[in-house]
């Protein structure tokens, strides 16, 4: 996969055509410069200075600078000559002194004319100084008010002399793919520069954390350009650009930018109080398959798998089962997995909802109230494999197992109240094995049913072999965190 490059600042504009123009088949737009002389007053440049560490000499890591700073390269370059490895001086010494500084350009947009601007987390992360810039040249120091590292949002405050112009947020929910997209900012740091294209689709995740929605598009976005508002014709903002997909570092026609719907509640949670709150279930959960699907009696892939259930959380409390499939939530269908974790945090904490979930071959509702996510939450693991492997034969599926003995608790950290059997062995070839089950994980169930013992195990493979399934759901626990697998029979 190529990578994706993140950018420091740029605005979008998109410009959608109705529908009544579309079907009528209505040409280009002449000029997009009426759209754009009244927004290019509320685009900035967003400058930053960021101390460097100091050098310790050979050996020392070069300074990291946010992804896609047009310093980068150029530091990795002189790092790979003087630095790290390089070829200095026998003997130097690090030079003392102020620590050196450098810079680094995005862009932004004013939704205040009291001077609040939004942009990237990335463009100003780290950043001892911030600068904007606006379009008639002046220059405004700016402070942040709060920052989400998670969704790369970040909102600044300067203080003007006269009100700024402003833009609204409007619904990214109602532009649609094939809109026309302006965009505005600040690429290669030369200044307000225009941009067009189209929205070139909805909901793309690109892996860049958790609540991935983006909004695609093939407007021109190049380094120093994330950051900035993308538009409708109306002048709404619906949405914040901040990565290409890209195989050299510029543009080839596939950008994402941050779609309102998510952006907008979260400025306004930054604005209130400097950080964001977000729901809090107490599940883990992942895919569904075609063969998972098939194990679970479900007429077609879709829905969430909870593969874990946290005893002290929302979903604990309301009884929530490894296995289950949350099929709706505050009713809203979950076509794709992806979707819940979104809702989720979008949530009000202590707000009353209704799930509805896939348990036992039928749809159960669930009434549950939501916590606070605590961002600090951390998950602990342990060894992925035994020092030693116990004595153990391949069984059904190809596997080997063993009970959870006192020794191997002690060598794999397993506390004395996990159950199930640890997997000391997979046959090379084997049903297991083609599903990636290795050495190390610990199987905890058959389905919802627990497993102790290798003989309870063997037993639960034989007994779906004669009942004529295809396949048979197990979960395995690896490295702190279950997951569900369907393992087929044939």
């Amino acid at each position: 996969m190529r990578p994706i490059r993140y950018f420091a600042a740029l605005a979008v504009i998109a410009l959608p055509i109705s529908t009544a123009s579309a079907q009528a088949g209505r040409a280009l737009p002449e000029s997009f410069s009426t759209v754009a002389e009244k927004l290019l007053p509320a685009v900035v440049n967003v400058s930053t200075t960021q101390a460097l560490p100091q050098r310790q000499g050979p050996g020392s890591d070069m300074p990291q600078f946010p992804p896609g700073s047009p310093f980068e390269e150029l530091f990795r370059d002189f790092f790979g000559q003087r630095g790290p490895g390089g070829q200095g001086a026998p003997g130097e010494r690090p030079p003392s002194g102020p620590r050196p500084k450098v810079q680094s350009l995005g862009s932004g947009f004013v939704i205040d004319p009291a001077g609040l601007i939004v942009t990237n987390n990335h463009v100003v992360a780290d950043a001892s100084e911030i600068e904007v810039t606006l379009q008639d040249e002046s220059t405004l120091k700016a402070e942040v008010v709060g920052r989400d590292p998670v969704t790369d949002i970040a909102l600044l405050r300067v203080k003007p002399q006269k009100p700024l112009t402003a833009v609204p947020w409007g619904d990214s929910g109602n532009a649609k793919v094939g809109d026309w997209v302006l965009a505005i900012g600040n690429p290669f740091g030369l200044g307000g520069t225009v941009t067009a294209g189209i929205l070139s689709a909805h909901h793309r995740n690109i892996n860049a954390g958790p609540y991935d929605d983006f909004l695609q598009t093939d407007a021109s976005i190049n380094r120093g350009n994330s950051g900035g508002p993308m538009f409708n014709l109306a002048g709404e903002v619906i949405g914040i650009n901040t990565a290409i997909f890209s195989p050299s570092g510029g543009s080839v026609g596939i950008g994402f930018a941050i779609p309102s719907s998510l952006a907008s509640p979260i400025i306004e949670q930054l604005k209130a109080g400097g950080r964001v709150e977000r729901g809090w279930l107490g599940v883990r959960i992942q895919g569904i398959s075609d063969e998972i699907a098939e194990s679970l009696s479900l007429d077609k892939p879709r829905g969430a798998l909870v593969a874990d259930v946290e005893a002290e959380s929302p979903a604990g409390r309301a009884k929530l089962q490894p296995g289950d499939v949350i099929l709706s939530f505050d009713g809203k269908q979950i076509d794709k997995t992806r979707d819940l974790p979104r809702l989720v945090a979008g949530t009000p904490v202590d707000k009353p909802v209704k799930l509805t979930v896939w348990r036992d071959g039928k749809e159960v509702p669930v009434d549950i109230t939501i916590g606070r996510l605590d961002p600090e939450k951390l998950t602990a693991s342990r060894q992925s494999a035994p020092k030693e492997k116990p004595e153990a034969k391949p069984g059904p599926l190809g596997l080997a197992l063993s009970p959870l003995t006192p020794e191997l608790r002690q060598r794999l950290e397993i506390d004395e109240t996990t159950k199930g059997l640890v997997v000391v062995d997979v046959a090379d070839g084997s049903p297991a094995a083609a599903r990636g089950i290795q050495p190390g994980d610990l199987l905890v169930a058959v389905g919802r049913d627990p497993v102790t013992k290798p003989e309870e195990f063997a037993g639960k493979i034989e007994a779906a072999r004669k009942a004529g399934r295809p396949s048979v759901l197990l979960r395995i626990e690896r490295d702190g965190t279950a997951q569900f697998v369907a393992v087929p029979l044939g």
